[in-house]
């Protein structure tokens, strides 16, 4: 949503709430003001806080649209029960479910209740879009993807030296049990098994350590914590192939930015991943849950290099097509027709500056 933003920043009033973090603070960054708001001292109290105060901060703070964008553990925010102006879920998160299974809190009840409350959604998948249909009937449902940097193509090729998992480091979702049983069955087929980067953060870091380690892999594992912009593109550029196990996707965002890089996939044929990466010749989408299959697909493009270097034009010409500009017209389209079929009228001279846009739990992604 950031790239959305600093470009509508250009032609629209834009403040985003989000949850606060220690030591964050207001500030003005590329024409969008952030606000935190919620507890600042510590990591674990930051989102209770942020949704304990969302409503409040949304009623005293004058907009003319408001975009809530779902974020764990209950996806929506209530921000409808807060204000009378038009109000637009952008859905890239619907996964309250799964919540409930790890945590044992009720968190999809807090969702299922919540959805009615809303009539519009911006979903970043044609699949994500027919499961807000579903559970939300004769909801007005716009399916817009996500985009890639543009300096996802600036990576420069390099011979490849390690296989990459990009990713929250989160269990259940994201399958880095998947992931450390594809590793240890290629330390029983290969001599020499490329170390693999794991690059992300997330609760269930002590968790996933201690799952490299119970699989026979830990040696063959590096965390790299955090990895951001052009050195995470040269990473993904530099890999034999990003592995992507996930159980469940509402999109598959690194799936097209590693496309982007020059990088070929493996993943699990999950969710919209089907639709998203199409018919790259780089991508291999893996009958769910079939360890020895996806294994064998990541032994392929380490064996032959001259694959995946006939691949990599291919992916990076599939995914130009997820192009930021094309895509933040197309969200700058649904929130203006939103604010003119809205309850609150504006005047069509006034639309250019219209916009107050408020992504609930941006921050959680």
């Amino acid at each position: 949503m950031r790239e959305i933003n600093r470009r509508l920043a250009e032609r629209h009033e834009i403040t985003n709430l989000v949850a606060a973090y220690p030591g964050a603070k207001p500030r003005v960054e590329d024409g969008v003001r952030w606000m935190p708001i919620g507890v600042r001292t510590h990591k674990k109290v930051a989102i209770p806080s942020y949704f304990a105060l969302l409503g409040r901060e949304v009623s005293r703070r004058p907009h003319d649209l408001l975009v809530e964008e779902f974020g764990a553990p209950f996806s929506t925010g209530f921000s409808p029960l807060f204000t009378r102006k038009p109000v637009v879920a952008s859905v890239q998160w619907l996964f309250a479910r799964a919540m409930r299974e790890k945590y044992r809190l009720p968190f999809d009840e807090v969702e299922k209740r919540g959805l009615p409350f809303y009539d519009r959604f911006i979903a970043v998948s044609n699949w994500l879009a027919g499961e807000l249909r579903a559970r939300r009937p004769g909801a007005v449902v716009e399916a817009i993807p996500n985009g890639v940097e543009k300096i996802a193509y600036e990576a420069q090729p390099m011979a490849p030296k390690h296989l990459l998992f990009v990713g929250r480091l989160d269990v259940p979702h994201k399958g880095l049990d998947h992931l450390f049983g594809v590793l240890a069955r290629l330390r029983h087929v290969m001599r020499h098994v490329p170390p693999l980067l794991i690059v992300g953060d997330g609760p269930d870091r002590k968790i996933v350590e201690r799952m490299a380690k119970d699989f026979g892999v830990l040696d063959l594992t590096e965390f790299r914590g955090r990895v951001e912009g052009a050195e995470k593109y040269q990473l993904m550029s530099s890999a034999h192939a990003v592995l992507i196990p996930s159980r469940r996707e509402t999109f598959g965002l690194v799936a097209i930015e590693s496309l982007a890089a020059g990088a070929p996939i493996v993943s699990f044929d999950v969710g919209p991943l089907r639709e998203v990466v199409g018919s790259a010749a780089g991508a291999r989408l893996i009958r769910p849950w079939d360890l020895d299959a996806f294994a064998q697909e990541v032994l392929r493009f380490v064996d032959d290099r001259e694959l995946r270097e006939r691949v990599r034009e291919s992916g990076r010409r599939w995914v130009r097509k997820f192009d930021w500009e094309e895509i933040s017209v197309q969200q700058e389209e649904f929130y203006l027709k939103t604010l003119r079929e809205g309850r609150d009228s504006v005047s069509p001279a006034s639309l250019p500056k219209a916009i107050a846009r408020k992504p609930i739990g941006g921050a959680l992604r």
